[in-house]
């Protein structure tokens, strides 16, 4: 079984990816962090994000990339959502989420084109969203949490910012598929989200 966890930053996909695989018992994949090691990559190598080349050179990151720290700062979520506009990049990276997908028992992955792009095929597709002052507020107690001084204000522009990128370019946007279950955890606690998006997939596979 494929389970294919699509939405915008912050909204909760996550979070809820990965309860769903422990509760099935798959395997899962954060497909945006490997365009946030592609931006980190960009920012390491001191290139742009906006340029193509610059994107296209940092998909071939170390492995070790994956556990920096840095990947989940607000700064890297930038550029990575800058980078994530290329074709180049995004044919790139396609065959690595695309080979955990199809692996033998299924898996859960989150992303923002799951579901349309990466596994079409996905037995359950979940569409996980919330208001961008929700989404805002809880990226800000989570940083601010970790010690990170930053204003809400700023956050949420960061969020409105990068969904219009996400949703706006040609390749691949944010997009809920046509048969998606959309979950909108606005008014959800961490622990609703989760039990609602476990009854969804029962609902859908029987």
């Amino acid at each position: 079984m494929i389970i294919a966890v699509d939405g915008p930053t912050a909204s909760g996909k996550g979070t809820i990816a990965k309860a769903l695989a422990a509760h099935f018992g798959l395997p899962h994949l954060d497909t945006g962090l490997l365009y946030r090691a592609v931006g980190r990559q960009v920012q390491l190598n001191g290139g742009d994000p906006e340029s193509s080349v610059d994107a296209l050179a940092a998909c071939d990151f170390p492995a070790a990339l994956l556990e920096d720290e840095n990947l989940r700062s607000e700064e890297v979520g930038g550029f990575a959502s800058r980078v994530s506009v290329h074709p180049a990049v995004r044919r790139a990276l396609y065959e690595r989420q695309r080979a955990f997908a199809t692996q033998a028992g299924g898996a859960v992955l989150d992303g923002r084109d799951i579901g349309t792009v990466i596994a079409p095929e996905a037995e359950v597709k979940l569409f996980v969203t919330a208001s961008v002052a929700e989404r805002a507020r809880r990226r800000w107690l989570e940083m601010t949490g970790r010690g990170i001084d930053v204003a809400l204000a700023e956050i949420e522009r960061d969020i409105a910012a990068r969904d219009a990128r996400d949703m706006g370019r040609k390749d691949a946007p944010l997009i809920a598929a046509p048969d998606a279950l959309v979950l909108d955890t606005t008014c959800f606690s961490r622990d609703g989200a989760i039990e609602a998006a476990i009854e969804a997939v029962l609902a859908r596979v029987g």
